[in-house]
């Protein structure tokens, strides 16, 4: 599972490869058509489309001539089950943590200010 999640998440962190996958949300779309937008050679496009591709989040189907590109709507499914682990933790609420430490602190030296003489006495 982690290598898989590193493929995604590494495609992932490119914006080129994340503008593609939006392209692709749209409709299938041939090699050139995806290259269109973009300031860059159809060979810096088709290495990026073999990271998606290698990752599991784009599909590549040669027709006739033609390489049309893919999204794979289970891609991201592994990587989004993994995020989701981390949204069933509680939102910490540090303002209240800082009272209760102040309370929990003021206390502590409170206690500890006393002095013994006196307690004795």
């Amino acid at each position: 599972m982690a290598a898989s999640l590193d493929l995604v998440f590494s495609a992932l962190a490119d914006p080129t490869r994340r503008a593609i996958l939006a392209l692709l949300l749209e409709d299938d779309m041939a090699v050139t058509d995806v290259a269109e937008p973009f300031e860059m050679s159809l060979a810096a496009i088709s290495k990026h489309l073999g990271v998606l591709a290698e990752a599991g989040l784009i599909s590549r189907d040669r027709r006739g001539r033609v390489t049309w590109c893919q999204l794979e709507p289970d891609g991201l499914r592994e990587a989004s089950v993994w995020m989701q682990g981390f949204g069933q933790m509680e939102g910490i609420d540090l303002d209240a943590f800082e009272r209760f430490l102040a309370r929990e602190l003021g206390a502590s030296a409170a206690e500890g200010s006393e002095d013994p003489a006196a307690a004795e006495g």
